[in-house]
């Protein structure tokens, strides 16, 4: 009976029918190992290389947000911009309605993320809820079932992670208790009530990191007495620690961020140098650099840099040095403007390291750098970036950087070395509530117009403005979840229009 109400729960909330191939397994499950393969097969995300963005996974829009892309402006459409005006155009511009197209004729479902992450989360509680009680005959089996609780303790704090960032406002200490989060959903049943207006309540914002914390725990303390994972796509002990000293970074706790990242690198500090690299795939999943990934490489063949397409902002390119071998690595001029270059593999293979979902151990000496200048320790602050900056700019020598410079350094040093990693959004949001030390600025994003009718040649682009602390930083919860539970409050966001027309001739 407990089974039936798994799976609707799965069919209500979350909208999917997943675990209905997976339900017969869950029903007979007596090892470990059954378990373990549902985890892998239903609880983890699915790797693919789409042919653009649209064609993505989970939260693929999150790279078109910031202000580290933009629109490409050239007299035609090199890429036939297909998706421009019909998928990409509620996101990038921020729009009140993220699926609307630019006609509004049409609105797309934004209810994709939402949907795959909850019932992740919810395969996950169900692999809590039956693990202590299958039979475990063999050592190999006891070590095997405290990685199985890892791993999914760790998925559920890696979801939820993503979804309190996408719904609900970024961690201030302040307002964290107040202030709305998403539904917590901790339980392998449905807890419904009739008489209830609302089935789900949102929890805090502080209520949800508690949790996470909570899980990154105790996946941290399940990997140190479990087997070992055989592979990246499997999170682990470092994975779960690096994670941790994240999540602490976003809740300004700086002394535990710096503790966990400190933690983190005692098991792995390797860093690849980048110094004598030349036209090579600088994140795969064969890279000692690579802790954990799962889900879609949504940027294989993303962010070219050619007209019909987005390219990667000046601003960005900028910011590196013309000794610092990521600017070669990381992009790509092209004749129109700049674009990704061997970041991620862009060939015609597919490819197997997710974008979103990736952790790398250079965050770690990032994490460790922020956490010691937001505590005023400079010169171990400045000891990291310098162990970082070795490895990928040619001439580099030891610096201490002043008191007054250190976070905006570190806070730069981040953007250069994780960008297009699923960070910059998240990153902007929480600088704007950092007590320490705010940052807040003014994002652009040029949209433009092709004339499908004659040859895609450019007609106009139309100038968006996100403002600091622009309710579109927080999204609209998505329309299926308000239909179903009408009484749960949603997020606030506003029509937003262009503010400026951009003909060729003026760029």
């Amino acid at each position: 009976m407990r089974r039936m109400i798994y799976l609707l729960f799965c069919l209500i909330f979350a909208g999917c029918n997943y675990l209905e191939d997976y339900s017969q397994d869950l029903v007979i499950a007596k090892k470990v190992a059954d378990l373990d393969e549902v985890l892998l097969g239903s609880a983890y995300l699915r790797y693919g290389s789409p042919d653009n963005l649209a064609g993505g996974d989970v939260g693929w829009w999150l790279h078109l947000l910031d202000d580290d892309v933009d629109g490409v402006i050239a007299t035609a459409a090199y890429e036939i911009p297909q998706y421009l005006t019909s998928t990409y155009y509620g996101y990038f511009c921020w729009q009140w309605e993220v699926g609307r197209n630019y006609e509004k004729t049409s609105l797309n479902s934004d209810v994709g993320l939402w949907n795959t992450l909850y019932n992740r989360i919810n395969v996950a509680n169900i692999i809590l809820s039956e693990i202590d009680g299958v039979a475990k005959e063999t050592e190999e089996d006891e070590l095997d079932a405290w990685r199985v609780k890892g791993e999914a303790y760790f998925l559920r704090a890696q979801f939820y992670l993503f979804l309190v960032n996408i719904y609900g406002v970024a961690y201030a200490p302040s307002t964290a208790e107040e202030k709305l989060g998403v539904p917590l959903k901790l339980t392998e049943y449905v807890e419904h009530d009739p008489n209830k207006t609302v089935q789900f309540e949102r929890a805090s914002v502080a209520k949800i990191y508690e949790q996470i914390v909570a899980d990154l725990t105790e996946a941290v303390a399940c990997f140190e007495r479990g087997s070992k994972p055989k592979s990246v796509y499997r999170a682990s002990h470092e994975a779960a620690l690096l994670l941790l000293s994240r999540v602490y970074l976003y809740m300004q706790d700086w002394e535990n961020a710096r503790d966990k990242a400190l933690a983190f690198l005692e098991q792995k500090d390797h860093l690849t140098s980048y110094l004598n690299m030349d036209s090579t795939v600088v994140v795969t999943s064969q890279s000692e650099e690579v802790v954990f990934t799962q889900g879609v490489q949504n940027l294989k063949h993303a962010i070219t840099g050619r007209s019909g397409n987005f390219c990667v902002t000046r601003e960005l390119y900028d910011l590196y040095d013309t000794t610092d071998t990521r600017k070669n690595l990381y992009f790509a001029v092209t004749q129109d403007s700049i674009g990704l270059g061997f970041k991620y593999d862009t060939g015609s293979d597919p490819s197997y390291t997710g974008d979103l979902f990736l952790l790398r151990s250079p965050e770690g000496y990032l994490n460790a750098a922020e956490a010691y200048a937001m505590l005023g320790d400079v010169g171990n602050a400045s000891k990291y970036l310098n162990e970082l900056r070795k490895m990928r700019i040619v001439g580099y020598q030891d610096k201490t950087f002043p008191a007054d410079e250190i976070i905006e350094e570190v806070r730069n040093e981040r953007r250069r070395e994780l960008c297009f990693e699923g960070h910059r959004w998240f990153d902007l949001r929480r600088y704007a509530v950092c007590e320490k030390a705010p940052y807040k600025r003014v994002i652009e994003h040029v949209f433009p117009l092709y004339d499908s009718e004659n040859r895609n040649l450019f007609k106009e682009a139309e100038k968006y403005r996100l403002e600091e602390d622009d309710l579109a930083y927080t999204f609209a919860l998505p329309k299926e979840v308000l239909e179903f539970d009408p009484g749960m409050p949603d997020n606030p966001r506003e029509i937003r229009k262009l503010t400026e027309i951009v003909l060729i001739n003026q760029e």
